[in-house]
């Protein structure tokens, strides 16, 4: 727990001041002190992951496991296939077999010897695990995005309540590029901003039919689907593919707006506030399992003058002053601009500069949990570039233009458009305080 990290945090800190009064040597083991590359016991972040799949794995259980402060002792998946093989990892990792395995995320919420959680689930999963983990006693670093608007709002109410630490989990922020070309704008290298063009993939276009399926054996799929509405399992509705699916996630808009959005909001200045309208037309499967748009395109005005276009068919970011823009074209592609001074321009000591952590989300992460200052991109900033995602969604399925309030986090006067701000859970599950009891299943 938070409590027991910190204590030892602050045993270790007064045993180093008082160490030079000790009257004789204290004999210890080299791996009390960490020995090698890694951190002193105490001086470590205990962790749960909750979702080893794909990007669970590739991304962030290496990424903890290449900290010298973090100590992965627990992982869950509920694909045992998954779990098994995220479990032979971290004990391979650490010459041990210490690593604890579950297929009930709630096993790991009970331990009072873990400090904080990395939440890698499918996207209907993210908040009300998230909330459950704060409420525990965890902080946590979620994967994005939220679901629905609201959840992101309960989120970052949550976070606030109980001091919890809470890493919105991308790592644009700590990327040169996308980095340097916010500060660019901030410092009004490219004159007053007038214009934002964010680029995005399209998404999945096959048409896939629900083939119902008996449940893979070591599957738990009543547990996958979770808050989700009940659904006869298929293969092409789990893991990657989720997010095609409404009741899963909002399609490729939520999945890659989260990144580039976010640069977007950086260098527009409205990291705590959001667009005031937003208006666009999208294309969507007339048939099959899929029902996000695979194509669109969207307009969105802010109260300062900007508009921001988003448009399928390709990755890229650009900002448009009028003395010039930058931008790149391509997931981290090299920063271009209207004139070489721009990109050769030196940001002053006296100037907007963006905090950052050029070792990535997970270094950051750690870092705010022993110094409890918040992340680099903490629960408001992702809940305000979600819900970018979801208002652009909203006009989509409505198919006409949406006011929209930032303040208020509703669209005025539109019962329609505010329905689809919220969903309900599918029982028992809830947002709210209490929640289910974990299984009592441990491996």
């Amino acid at each position: 727990m938070q409590d027991s990290f910190l204590s030892r945090r602050t045993f270790l800190k007064r045993a180093g001041a008082c160490g030079a009064a000790l009257a004789a040597p204290l004999l210890l083991p080299a791996t009390v002190f960490g020995g090698g590359w890694r951190a002193a016991p105490g001086n470590r972040v205990t962790i749960g992951m909750i979702g080893v799949g794909s990007h669970g794995v590739a991304r962030n259980l290496n990424g903890f496991l290449g900290q010298p402060d973090a100590q992965v002792v627990a992982v869950c998946d509920v694909e045992a296939a998954r779990m098994r093989a995220a479990q032979d990892m971290v004990n391979k990792r650490y010459g041990n077999s210490d690593c604890a395995a579950y297929r009930d995320f709630r096993e790991i919420l009970a331990r009072p010897d873990i400090d904080a959680v990395m939440v890698s689930t499918p996207d209907h999963w993210h908040v009300p695990i998230s909330l459950m983990a704060m409420r525990a006693g965890k902080d946590v670093c979620s994967e994005k995005p939220t679901l629905t608007i609201q959840e992101g709002r309960i989120q970052c109410d949550v976070a606030r309540q109980t001091g919890a630490i809470f890493q919105t989990s991308t790592e644009d922020r700590s990327l040169t590029v996308y980095h340097r070309m916010a500060e660019l704008v901030r410092n009004g290298r490219i004159g007053k901003l007038h214009t934002i063009r964010v680029g995005l993939p399209n998404a999945q276009r096959a048409i896939e039919p629900a083939v119902i399926e008996p449940v893979p054996a070591g599957f738990d799929y009543e547990m996958w689907l979770g808050p989700a509405p009940a659904a006869p399992y298929c293969a092409a509705r789990c893991h990657y593919n989720f997010r095609w699916i409404s009741d899963y996630s909002g399609g490729m808009l939520t999945d890659w707006g989260m990144h580039l959005f976010d640069t977007a909001q950086w260098g527009n200045d409205t990291e705590h506030t959001g667009p005031v309208s937003v208006e666009g037309r999208g294309e969507f499967p007339h048939a099959g399992l899929y029902n996000t748009a695979t194509e669109f395109h969207l307009e969105y005005a802010y109260a300062n003058g900007v508009r921001m276009f988003a448009e399928s068919g390709g990755v890229g970011l650009r900002f448009e002053g009028t003395d010039g823009w930058v931008g790149n074209k391509g997931w981290i592609g090299p920063l271009e601009a209207s004139a070489p001074a721009i990109l050769k321009s030196q940001i002053g000591p006296n100037e907007v500069h963006l905090a950052t952590c050029f070792g990535g989300e997970h270094r950051n992460f750690l870092d705010s949990v022993k110094s409890r200052r918040p992340c680099y991109f903490p629960p408001e900033i992702g809940h305000r570039c979600a819900s970018i995602c979801h208002i652009g969604n909203a006009a989509l399925l409505l198919g006409r233009k949406l006011r929209w309030d930032p303040a208020k986090e509703e669209f005025p006067g539109d019962d329609t458009a505010n329905r689809l701000r919220a969903r309900s859970l599918r029982a028992p599950w809830t947002l709210d305080e209490l929640a289910p009891q974990p299984h009592q299943e441990h491996t």
